[in-house]
């Protein structure tokens, strides 16, 4: 009973969406009586797969699909940009858009989404400044793929959270994607618990306090990721440990972690190509998780030692504070804006020049 609220919103959508002729618009109900989903076939991977996977039987093979959702604000030449970027860089597979969440002037929410920012800002600025390839932030209301390449690939996987990430890495893996565009778009910031990770999820549980599942990583732990990348090309010829071999054998389940990879790929860089598909963005990210249990000195240590890299690093920017203003803890409602905003524009930076 405590989604009626939803239900009744849905409802008066499709009633809304029932007043609109336009042969250009398909409703797909899944919300009426007796038309709604079953079993495990729930939730917005399923949506947004139902969605796509309609898209892509409308359209041609040169035609795109751009998702969006319906609490973010987008431009108006949002649309545009995401066709320019696609024409510009006719190499891509895929597309995942810059953003930032605006504050709705609620304490609680705003400073859990700042909060939340600052763990997904420092952690894609790492990995861009390592360069690797999953080095991007999947929001599913700023994904774009052509229909071609979308069919290729077999599609959205459709999970009940996170079918963002698992997309946006499922394309990376088949080919280059874009991370950068003019245009950032707005998702709305609020606490909900529609799906079991992500945005909502994270904002409710740090409200309560609780933000382990969203910690600062230092920078110890991307360059060990780093050095794990650069030794793919020795392990095409011999057996070398790396910072994340014992990591990957415990996940792997295996103790031969790269012999079967020689086995089936006999030119290096076939071999390096598989090695960069096994560790990927969801291994890194458990690797990261595994490893920051271990030498954590507590979130605020891990906080500066985070920013203070940052600020090394981009001296010559103009960021609007020092080493000294991280040092203030608890972190203020001013000063964790002040650096989310910060970290926004060194992001958006680094996505530029790697455009």
């Amino acid at each position: 009973m405590d989604k009626v609220h939803i239900c009744r919103d849905n409802a008066k959508s499709m009633a809304f969406l029932s007043g609109i002729e336009s042969p250009n618009i398909i409703v797909i109900d899944k919300s009426t009586r007796g038309q709604a989903w079953e079993g495990k076939q729930r939730g917005v991977g399923w949506a947004r797969k139902l969605s796509m996977d309609a898209a892509s039987q409308k359209g041609a093979d040169t035609d795109m699909i751009i998702t969006i959702d319906a609490d973010t604000f987008y431009p108006p030449d949002y649309f545009q940009s995401v066709v320019d970027v696609f024409n510009s860089h006719p190499h891509i597979l895929a597309h995942s858009n810059p953003y930032y969440h605006p504050l709705i002037g609620k304490d609680e929410e705003d400073m859990a989404i700042l909060r939340y920012e600052l763990y997904m800002r420092l952690y894609a600025i790492n990995m861009l400044l390592i360069d690797n390839p999953y080095a991007f932030s999947a929001i599913g209301s700023g994904m774009a793929c052509n229909i071609k390449q979308y069919k290729r690939l077999g599609g959205m996987t459709p999970k009940h959270s996170g079918e963002d990430f698992y997309f946006i890495q499922k394309m990376c893996k088949s080919g280059p994607i874009s991370n950068y565009n003019a245009i950032k778009i707005y998702p709305q910031a609020r606490f909900s618990d529609r799906v079991n990770f992500g945005t909502g999820p994270a904002m409710i549980k740090g409200d309560s306090g609780d933000w382990s599942s969203y910690p600062f990583y230092r920078k110890v732990l991307f360059q060990e990721v780093a050095e794990t990348f650069e030794a793919f090309h020795v392990l095409f010829e011999k057996e070398v440990m790396t910072p994340m071999t014992d990591f990957l054998k415990k996940q792997l389940k295996r103790e031969d972690i790269w012999g079967p990879l020689r086995k089936n790929f006999k030119q290096k860089h076939l071999f390096v190509n598989a090695c960069v598909q096994l560790v990927d963005g969801l291994r890194i990210l458990q690797y990261l998780k595994e490893s920051h249990a271990k030498i954590t000195e507590g979130e605020e240590s891990d906080f500066m030692d985070s920013m203070s890299d940052v600020i090394d690093y981009f001296s010559e920017m103009p960021l609007g504070f020092t080493k000294e203003d991280i040092q203030e803890q608890p972190l203020s409602f001013r000063k964790m804006k002040l650096f989310r905003d910060a970290l926004t524009q060194i992001e958006y930076k680094l996505r530029a020049r790697k455009a």
